[in-house]
């Protein structure tokens, strides 16, 4: 049985070769493989778990090297649709660190929002151990429809459903409607994964603490990321908090995937919480000393040697 099916977003990210120039002004950009379900992807796949991904690209040259990257990184891509007429979604990202990095997306009618699974596409995502999913995956149709079909399928068969609440405001016409989308998920989900306000809209109310109040003991386990303060895990009553890993900060974009393809893999793993907290911060710091999303994912060994260095220093 596959470790991990993934089904979401694959997008075309450019991030700029001149650090503290402003957006408008930059002349070079790097380009790398995007979209929050993609880079948990291939975060999970460098870390050793066996990962498919489902999604729809183009048929244009720039959806053929997203393919060709995620398949380099043993991510199965067989269950990737190519929609002829769409392009994927894509990032542009300025890069002056140590806190500014605006981006600007192009998202109209992106080609991740046409995913339209057949029967078997929701049977070879239902079949693994863990199946991960987006709040953006939700934005539209079919995506939407295929998205909570294969939510259904994948807790019927018995996989840890996870989903990553990635709002992205520009997919929706108003906050509520991303928050409703997700809240209506939530009956399927084993493990939502959101930042303070990702968790505010999906609950519905004002502020963090309302949030984690009314969404923790409707979920077998609850990952608030906190940014720059750490991350705090809610299993019913109980709570685990871990500060996060201090490093030199290249870019912050990408920091929220690495954490959930770090914690994931320790989850599947069958570690404790504070563990699955340390793999997760860990791989944050790592992604975060590093340009890009995709390509900054850590392998294995570098994740336990951060791990190794803060506990001689502590």
């Amino acid at each position: 049985m596959r470790d991990v099916s993934v089904l979401g977003r694959i997008g075309y990210d450019l991030y700029s070769e001149e650090p503290h120039v402003p957006l408008p002004k930059v002349r070079r950009f790097s380009r790398y493989l995007g979209g929050s379900s993609a880079n948990m992807a291939v975060g999970l796949a460098r870390l050793g778990a066996s990962v498919g991904i489902a999604g729809c690209v183009g048929t244009d040259r720039l959806s053929d090297f997203l393919l060709d990257f995620l398949q380099s990184e043993n991510v199965d891509t067989t269950r990737v649709r190519r929609a002829a007429g769409y392009l994927p979604s894509l990032a542009i990202t300025e890069v002056s660190p140590p806190d500014r990095f605006p981006q600007v997306f192009y998202r109209r009618d992106p080609a991740d929002t046409q995913v339209d699974l057949s029967e078997d596409d929701l049977e070879y995502l239902a079949q693994a151990r863990m199946f991960i999913t987006n709040g953006t995956s939700l934005c539209a149709s079919p995506s939407r429809e295929s998205t909570y079909l294969a939510l259904e399928r994948a807790k019927e068969r018995g996989a840890r459903v996870v989903l990553d609440v990635d709002y992205r405001s520009m997919s929706w016409r108003r906050p509520e409607e991303a928050g409703l989308a997700v809240r209506l998920a939530l009956p399927l989900v084993d493990v939502l994964i959101g930042n303070d306000l990702e968790l505010k809209l999906v609950a519905g109310v004002g502020s963090l603490e309302a949030a984690v109040e009314k969404l923790r003991l409707r979920l077998p386990m609850l990952v608030s990321k906190l940014g720059d303060q750490g991350t705090r895990v809610w299993t019913g009553n109980e709570s685990v908090f871990l500060p996060p890993y201090r490093v030199e900060v290249v870019s912050t974009i990408g920091a929220g995937d690495g954490f959930a393809s770090g914690f994931l893999y320790a989850l599947l793993k069958g570690m404790t919480v504070t563990d699955c907290l340390h793999y997760g911060n860990a791989a944050a710091a790592i992604v975060v000393s590093r340009l890009s999303c995709s390509e900054a994912m850590p392998a294995l060994a570098e994740v336990e040697e951060l791990m190794a260095q803060r506990r001689t220093r502590d």
